[in-house]
Parts: structure tokens; C-alpha cells; sequence
């Protein structure tokens, strides 16, 4: 049996949103680069790999108890798919669209990430990635532009939530041995 203090992933507290103004250093990703054209189709791109990430047959192996696996990776970048693409359907509809909070690393311990099949959240991911790229698609104009609170109180329009989003998928690309190509790059 394992040992779930042991473990643990430390749970990750930093803000993020510095990386709308510069390079990531980690990843090398720019998300201020990526323009609304390139959105929808990014997030086809950044998620492309995933399947072939799952069909490791180490895929549910920590490489340490201290981080996630692939799969586990790959449960919480279907979730990013799903909470972002929400978001955006918000910010479409409400004004001053407030976020709720989403606890990721409660996500992953309550969603059970390590246990889940892989081919399923392949096939899970697949989807997520498809209905955000098509929400993304749907925007135009001034709806760019519209914002939306997340709960400690970062500002976003449709387009940075956008470019955050792909920082994030690209960076857990890297995290799993993968180099993203992709505009922002």
C-alpha cells in the first residue's frame, strides 16, 4: 500500500500570471505573443500530444512521489480544457464574469488523477481540447476583450485567459519530457 504523505505533491501556490508579459523560463513559452487568431487552434496543437504521452507504458509512474505522473498531468490539463473553456462561455455571457474557485491540486486528490485509466482520459482530454478550441473559435470582435475576476482577484479578458491557458498547457508539455510547437514559442 502506498503511502499518501509520502506521496504528496507540495501543492503549487505561485501566480502564474506573470507569464502574460514575459517568456516563461521553465518552458520558453510567450504567451503575450499568442494573438486571438492563433487561440483555438493552439489549444488543438498543445493537446495534440497527449494521447501519445498516455500510451507510455510508464504513463502512471511518478518519476518522484513529489510529482506527478503523466496521466496525472495529462487529468489536469483535460480539467484546465474544461474549467477554461467555462470560463470563456462565462465571460460571453455575464458581465464582469467572477470566477469560482478552482483548487487544482484538490482537483487532482479528489478526481483520484493517478488512478484513472489513460485511455479513457485520452479520449476525455480529446474532448475537452475540441469544445475549448470551439468556444474559442466563436469569439470575435470586441468580445475579446470582455473580462472576468478569478477568485483571488487576477483580471483577465477573453484573450489573456486564452493566452494563460496555453502557457499552461505548454508548460506541462515540458513537464512530461515533450517540446511544445506552437506560436509563443
Amino acid at each position: 500500500m502506498r503511502d499518501a504523505a509520502a506521496d504528496a505533491v507540495v501543492p503549487d501556490t505561485k501566480d502564474w500570471t506573470w507569464t502574460l508579459e514575459r517568456p516563461c523560463p521553465e518552458c520558453g513559452f510567450e504567451a503575450g505573443a499568442v494573438i486571438a487568431p492563433q487561440v483555438a487552434e493552439q489549444v488543438l496543437s498543445l493537446t495534440a500530444p497527449w494521447r501519445g504521452v498516455l500510451d507510455r507504458p510508464d504513463a502512471a509512474r511518478r518519476p518522484r512521489p513529489d510529482v506527478w505522473s503523466p496521466l496525472e498531468y495529462a487529468c489536469h490539463v483535460r480539467d484546465v480544457c474544461r474549467v477554461f473553456e467555462g470560463r470563456v462561455r462565462q465571460m460571453l455571457a455575464e458581465d464582469g464574469a467572477r470566477f469560482a474557485n478552482w483548487d487544482q491540486d484538490e482537483a487532482a486528490v479528489s478526481g483520484r488523477y493517478g488512478e484513472q485509466d489513460p485511455s479513457v482520459v485520452a479520449d476525455e482530454l480529446v474532448e475537452a481540447a475540441v469544445a475549448t478550441c470551439r468556444t474559442f473559435e466563436a469569439v470575435d470582435g470586441d468580445a475579446w476583450q470582455r473580462r472576468g475576476l478569478r477568485s483571488n482577484g487576477s483580471e483577465f479578458t477573453v484573450l489573456t485567459l486564452g493566452q494563460y491557458m496555453l502557457h499552461d498547457l505548454a508548460h506541462h508539455l515540458v513537464d512530461v519530457g515533450v517540446v511544445p510547437t506552437a506560436a509563443g514559442r
